[in-house]
């Protein structure tokens, strides 16, 4: 049965103001959803409430994934649950390799999961052939897990690090936030390459965008518009080239109670 995680009536605020008024979304494992809107709309507000980031303080509803509501988790634990958070602006750490770096998450999400002893370490051996093969599954050159953590990356690389991140740990539903942004066209179809080389029956994708461009490349299942913190219209990919052609003042103004 495919796992779901349902946001139900979520309620979000910062540092004192309400971001998210009631948000209601569903994604399951082998769907493809887009969620777009203006800047401002509450997107990201989304993406890291759903992982726990203190800073986002959850004021009411609930979001259930594999029978728990996560509000309730530990930022660990929803990752061990099975959600992946891609940041937009991923931080560089030098002097820790990607391929340390990897092995320790892959330790600390899935160790007990990949060796079944109750949470030990995933052998080197096997971490290695695992590495090797994801790279190879991303069309990665192997010295790129020898580089420091992002340290000296472009913008292009550090996505592409985020998407490893993305294979290696296997989660059964991916929150990309705005993976997008500052990427050229090239990087672009790399990083969408790599979405899409993932993405099938065992995982749920959340795209969350300004733009459609990203859409040109991994083909949403639905689409969602986000203004004002709430979800007001849902579709298919139509939606997006809409939302492209026409922008979102339609939406702000329906949001605003406007005609």
């Amino acid at each position: 049965m495919a796992s779901t995680l349902t946001i139900k009536d979520l309620r979000v605020s910062v540092e004192g103001k309400l971001i998210l008024k009631g948000l209601n979304l569903e994604v399951k494992q082998g769907e493809i959803h887009a969620l777009m809107g203006p800047n401002g709309s509450g997107k990201s507000t989304l993406a890291y409430s759903l992982m726990g980031h203190p800073k986002y303080k959850v004021e009411g509803g609930e979001v259930w994934f594999k029978g728990q509501n996560i509000l309730e988790l530990a930022p660990d634990e929803r990752a061990r649950l099975g959600l992946f958070l891609a940041f937009q602006y991923p931080i560089a750490i030098p002097g820790v390799s990607m391929a340390n770096f990897l092995r320790t998450a892959v330790n600390a999400v899935k160790g007990g999961k990949t060796n079944g002893n109750g949470g030990g370490g995933i052998p080197i051996a096997e971490f290695r052939k695992m590495l090797t093969e994801k790279m190879e599954l991303l069309q990665m050159d192997k010295s790129f897990a020898r580089r420091y953590l992002n340290d000296g990356f472009s913008g292009g690389e550090k996505k592409r690090a985020e998407i490893l991140q993305m294979a290696m740990l296997e989660p059964e539903i991916a929150i990309l936030d705005e993976t997008d942004s500052g990427l050229d066209i090239d990087a672009l179809r790399i990083v969408s390459e790599g979405v899409n080389t993932l993405a099938g029956p065992h995982m749920g994708v959340l795209i969350i965008t300004h733009y459609q461009r990203i859409l040109n490349y991994v083909k949403p299942d639905f689409v969602h518009v986000m203004v004002d913190g709430q979800i007001i219209a849902s579709g298919g990919s139509e939606l997006a080239h809409q939302l492209e052609a026409e922008g979102y003042d339609r939406y702000v103004k329906q949001a605003a109670g406007g005609s």
